[in-house]
């Protein structure tokens, strides 16, 4: 399908009541006259992440509902236009949202359920699948963050940089972590990080999630790694050769449009876009009956 009948396919935008207020969703709909054969939830990543990445993510979607999949973008408790402040939100909540996500999909669409993350999306994602109530037919996991402390450890340092490009008393590495750990909350980039979420992130990681549905893996890798022989194919071989090993199936590519998530500019990613069909080609491929 050409890139102007993709943006011509249907969209619904709504509010999904939740607890402690509503969510705001963007549900991606198959052409008109076809029926959908699977549903995907996607995940977004964290903070300023999710803004840097939102066209991304919508092209990608829009791509998934031209093969027949229905796909539902959900913001978060407390992030985008989702009621709830940043402050407020936490992993639990978030996983509830996920589950309502996926219930309402599921009372409405037949056919495989897919959660689509990114980032910190993705581990959220793991994370969620290892709990979830309903049957899932597979993850897709975009660049995915792999240890929940180093992601908020990486978050924190976007505070000690500010810290350092403002001038006058800088900030001392750990200071911010330590402000977690003692109970308070601590402003990073515009956002307020609670210490209850940011310690719940700390305590997941992907290494103790063993999939028990495909995990399909897409990994950026720039241009010179690329080309260096003495560098691996992928960063996180190891991971995905541990979960082969216990028997989950793990198909992994990459992609070398950059790291969109957090460019200063946006970035256009027909490399990720490619990989992402080409990887999922057992599934995005399959004959679509039609009503």
């Amino acid at each position: 399908m050409s890139s102007a009948a993709l943006d011509t396919l249907a969209l619904q935008p709504f509010f999904l009541p939740a607890s402690g207020g509503q969510r705001y969703c963007l549900l991606h709909l198959p052409p008109p006259g076809r029926r959908a054969r699977g549903a995907i939830v996607y995940v977004h990543p964290f903070a300023e992440e999710l803004n840097k990445s939102r066209h991304v993510s919508a092209a990608q979607a829009r791509v998934f509902a031209a093969a027949g999949y229905c796909v539902l973008h959900i913001d978060l408790f407390g992030c985008g236009d989702s009621d709830g402040e940043f402050e407020e939100a936490r992993w639990d909540i978030w996983h509830n949202d996920l589950r309502l996500a996926c219930a309402w999909l599921a009372q409405r669409i037949e056919g495989p359920l897919t959660v689509w993350g990114l980032r910190l999306g993705a581990l959220l994602a793991l994370d969620f699948a290892s709990r979830a109530p309903l049957p899932l037919a597979r993850l897709l996991l975009w660049q995915p963050e792999l240890d929940g402390r180093r992601s908020i450890d990486r978050f924190l340092r976007l505070r000690l940089a500010s810290s350092m490009l403002a001038g006058g008393t800088r900030e001392a590495p750990g200071q911010a972590r330590a402000a977690l750990e003692n109970g308070a909350s601590v402003e990073v980039a515009g956002y307020l990080l609670a210490p209850a979420l940011a310690l719940a992130v700390d305590g997941v990681s992907a290494a103790a999630l063993l999939p028990t549905v495909p995990i399909y893996w897409l990994e950026y890798q720039a241009p010179q790694q690329a080309c260096t022989p003495m560098l691996p194919s992928l960063p996180s071989p190891a991971l995905a050769q541990q979960w082969r090993e216990q028997g989950a199936a793990v198909h992994v590519a990459s992609f070398g449009d950059g790291p969109f998530w957090h460019s200063g500019e946006l970035l256009a990613c027909p490399q990720l876009l490619d990989a992402t069909r080409k990887l999922c080609c057992d599934w995005l491929d399959a004959p679509w009956m039609t009503p």
